[in-house]
């Protein structure tokens, strides 16, 4: 089973294009205005496992950014199917100064507890886990250099989504079942 999925999404702010691979080889080919964004997608897409493909261009960075983070958890929610999978995955990632652990539920329960010191990327986190329905807590125990902290972020939260996604032979649930994706 192939699980992946493409999106598109024309605002007047924005224009985004994107394909997502889930069992990848964490290829990226990415082609958007803003370099950190791209830096941070590549971190995802390398750390988790699947390939991304995406075209993103808008008005100003943060509708870009926001608009990505909509389109890559609508992607992610199509590509998931709904056959069983391990769901649930913690990480913690240190990078330099910063220590950040990331959890994560793939079960369709959106909730967003994040700690990150960009408003820009924990808006994108935001808009991602919420596309997406998916449970999302970032926690970021230390850092002071922003860079660094984001990073871990996206680095924890690919190694998450890498073991979250793997799939299952059954239904890991207590209710008997419940709908992930």
């Amino acid at each position: 089973m192939t699980r992946k999925a493409s999106i598109s999404r024309e605002t007047k702010e924005t224009s985004i294009s994107l394909s997502l691979l889930l069992e990848g080889e964490g290829s990226q080919d990415i082609e958007c205005e803003d370099q950190f964004l791209t830096h941070m997608l590549d971190t995802l897409g390398r750390y988790s496992g699947m390939d991304l493909t995406l075209r993103a261009s808008g008005d100003d960075p943060h509708h870009i950014i926001e608009d990505v983070g909509i389109v890559l958890g609508r992607a992610l929610r199509e590509a998931m199917g709904g056959g069983p999978i391990q769901r649930m995955a913690s990480s913690t990632v240190a990078m330099d100064d910063a220590l950040v652990s990331v959890t994560v539920d793939l079960v369709d329960r959106p909730y967003v507890d994040i700690d990150c010191p960009d408003p820009l990327y924990h808006h994108f986190l935001r808009s991602f886990a919420m596309a997406a329905g998916m449970t999302l807590h970032v926690v970021e125990m230390r850092g002071f250099d922003m860079h660094h902290s984001v990073e871990a972020a996206f680095k924890a939260l690919g190694r998450c989504l890498g073991e979250a996604l793997r799939p299952r032979d059954e239904e890991l649930s207590t209710k008997g079942g419940v709908r992930s994706g």
